[in-house]
């Protein structure tokens, strides 16, 4: 089993997957691209400044208006390496000729998505909650599956860590640091994750696994931060956490519990329906982040909040 827990607190994607300089992009199809369509039915995609999440949000938002989603080359560069993409691919000229309309979108589900007018649609904004695409979890799975060497590297390197235990279950700690130890106390009066919180997310899980797989842009404040003096606690170097980014979500569709934010750790989380922990209410009520992104529209009713420690920012501190 993979447990993740996550300190992660910002919705937005734009950073979230490794670009090409960390893995090559998957060859194109032999056939050409998808040409402009000229069916009565039309063409939906979306911008490709994200990634899997709005793909995801994409594919059950045109579906539920009764449209054929297309995927753009450049985010199909992006997420082939991993999945089984089967959608068909449009080329950047055919999107530079077709006359969109673009529909912009907020980062939950409202009843107007399901009505959505236009044969031409290029869906805009981040539609990466669960709120989109919850009931049709099953077929999401499907459409976005993983590569079965994916799947199978990402069993050979988790067995070698198990050593001798008959049954072990990984509980991945993935702790978001780098540009967010600035932004959030200084653009959305919020907070990151702290020592206490790991403590208490880790003591959550300790009672019943055994091995902590900690990967972080943030890796030397996790050293001083989370007490490893108990055992089970491996933090991953540069290249293990880049093949931990990219292998252990490929777990997700096998096994029972996952979590993390709305990026790849989340959505393996979100798909294998597994048992979550998450940092909750890190921003000031006042935060304008909260008009952007709703709490309940990101994390499960069934999931784990931890309240965040908001005295650094009454104080005056950041964390």
């Amino acid at each position: 089993m993979l447990v993740v827990i996550t300190v992660s607190v910002f919705l937005h994607l734009s950073n979230r997957f490794q670009r090409a300089t960390e893995q090559p992009p998957a060859p194109l199809p032999s056939s050409s691209p998808t040409p402009a369509p000229t069916t009565e039915q039309g063409m939906w995609t979306m911008n490709s400044i994200g990634r899997l999440g709005n793909q995801m949000g994409e594919y059950a938002l045109a579906k539920m208006n009764g449209h054929q989603v297309y995927i753009q080359r450049e985010m199909y560069q992006q997420l082939a390496p991993l999945f089984c993409i089967t959608l068909p691919i449009v080329s950047s000229d055919v999107v530079q000729r077709i006359p969109w309309r673009n529909y912009g979108l907020h980062d939950w589900m409202s009843e107007e998505y399901r009505y959505i007018k236009g044969k031409y649609i290029r869906l805009m904004g981040y539609p990466c909650s669960w709120t989109f695409d919850h009931h049709i979890r099953q077929e999401i799975l499907q459409e976005f599956s993983f590569h079965d060497h994916i799947k199978e590297e990402a069993k050979q390197y988790l067995a070698k860590l198990h050593g001798q235990r008959q049954k072990v279950t990984y509980v991945g700690v993935h702790v978001r640091r780098g540009d967010y130890v600035q932004v959030m106390p200084q653009t959305w009066k919020g907070v990151v994750a702290d020592k206490a919180y790991l403590e208490k997310a880790m003591r959550y899980f300790r009672a019943k696994y055994q091995v902590f797989l900690v990967t972080s842009n943030g890796m030397e404040w996790c050293r001083e931060n989370i007490n490893a003096s108990r055992g089970g606690c491996v933090f991953l170097g540069r290249w293990e956490r880049v093949v931990a980014r990219q292998r252990f979500c490929s777990l997700g569709p096998l096994q029972p519990h996952r979590h993390d934010h709305r990026d790849l750790w989340h959505l393996g989380s979100y798909l294998a329906e597994g048992e979550t922990v998450y940092l909750a209410n890190y921003t000031l009520p006042d935060s304008r982040l909260l008009q952007l992104f709703k709490p309940e529209a990101a994390f499960l009713p069934e999931w784990i909040g931890i309240d965040a420690n908001l005295s650094p920012l009454l104080t005056g501190m950041s964390g």
